[in-house]
């Protein structure tokens, strides 16, 4: 059967779970979460547990060679309709392109899945357009930060559950934006749900291990609220707490917030769905982002983005002048010129 560039995650799983296979399936891309849900599938429900003794196959990049894995390929099944053959981190396979005269007259009883993780691969490149005729291509694009939460909201709508967007954005700040991280951490979290539950930041504090109080997202918070007990509280709790809080990891939430702040205020149209769509927000913290541009004009948006650019470097100690001062003592240091 003919193969479709450019195929969604969903209309790709949806066809596995129909029994449409393809002989050959390329997965690439920097984000390997989605990778590892397709192959995992092909690899549990193609084959039954006897076809799966004589016909499935599991190799690594690193071990294994291109020609060996043709040979492979070119096995006809034993007992069965189809041979599953899975190349997992096949980036690390040398000579990836001997695979062009297979991919030409590809082996229509195997199915041949290859994981080419954590980057893109070329499109341009021969082998690339020869799969494209011959099987399935699937690029897993890399997620960026923004983009979580809403992917958190829509990972547990799809399980029944609901998050609070305060939740989901305490999610996304702990754990970044590795889907594999965060979904194995949601997977803990539910345990100790009843079905359709809500899962609130006391949940996830009490779960996760994340303070509700003490955390990036609540002194953003505190910042654009000009609360400085609050702020010098949880800058307190930081120093006590470096491992979890460095100095290197705060940097850069809050140059991207208050990058945010500067975007907002440039913006024409301020109306709730426009600034949302804008910063790349959910429209649950529109209100947050219009008290910050009150309590921080431009010129003291500018101001502390320069600041955080000093101390980010300070961090990595480039021109730290305090005798190597600590995370703690940067980090009161620079809290202080911001709100001061």
């Amino acid at each position: 059967m003919a193969g479709k560039s450019e195929i969604s995650f969903d209309h790709l799983m949806n066809n596995l779970k129909n029994k449409i296979y393809h002989p050959v399936y390329f997965f690439h891309g920097e984000e390997p979460y989605f990778i590892d849900i397709l192959s995992d599938y092909i690899e549990d429900h193609v084959l039954n547990d006897l076809e799966k003794e004589f016909n499935q196959t599991i190799v690594y990049g690193k071990d294994s060679n291109v020609a060996t894995i043709v040979s492979y390929a070119r096995r006809y099944p034993m007992m069965a309709n189809y041979q599953v053959l899975i190349v997992k981190e096949a980036q690390d396979l040398d000579k990836i392109e001997e695979f062009q005269p297979y991919m030409e007259n590809p082996q229509t009883s195997t199915i041949l899945v290859l994981c080419y993780k954590y980057v893109k691969f070329d499109k341009r490149k021969v082998l690339c357009k020869t799969i494209e005729k011959t099987g399935i291509i699937f690029e897993s694009p890399r997620f960026y930060e923004n983009k979580i939460p809403d992917w958190i909201n829509e990972y547990l709508h799809q399980r029944n559950y609901t998050i609070q967007p305060k939740a989901a954005a305490l999610l996304t700040e702990f754990l970044g934006a590795d889907l594999g991280k965060i979904v194995n951490e949601i997977q803990k979290l539910l345990i100790s749900l009843a079905p359709g539950a809500e899962v609130t930041e006391e949940v996830v504090e009490k779960n996760i291990g994340i303070s509700k109080d003490y955390n990036v997202f609540e002194l953003q918070k505190a910042l654009s609220q000009h609360d400085i007990v609050k702020a010098n509280r949880i800058i307190l709790y930081f120093a006590a707490n470096p491992r979890e809080n460095p100095l290197v990891k705060v940097v850069p939430i809050l140059f991207s917030y208050f990058s945010k702040i500067l975007t907002f205020h440039y913006l024409t149209d301020k109306s709730r769905n426009s600034v949302a769509s804008a910063l790349g927000i959910n429209p649950f913290f529109v209100n947050d982002f219009q008290l910050a541009a009150r309590n921080f004009p431009i010129g003291r948006t500018v101001h502390t983005i320069s600041l955080l650019r000093e101390y980010d470097m300070k961090s990595k100690g480039v021109e730290n002048n305090a005798a190597y001062a600590s995370d703690g003592e940067l980090m009161k240091e620079l809290i202080f010129r911001i709100l001061h």
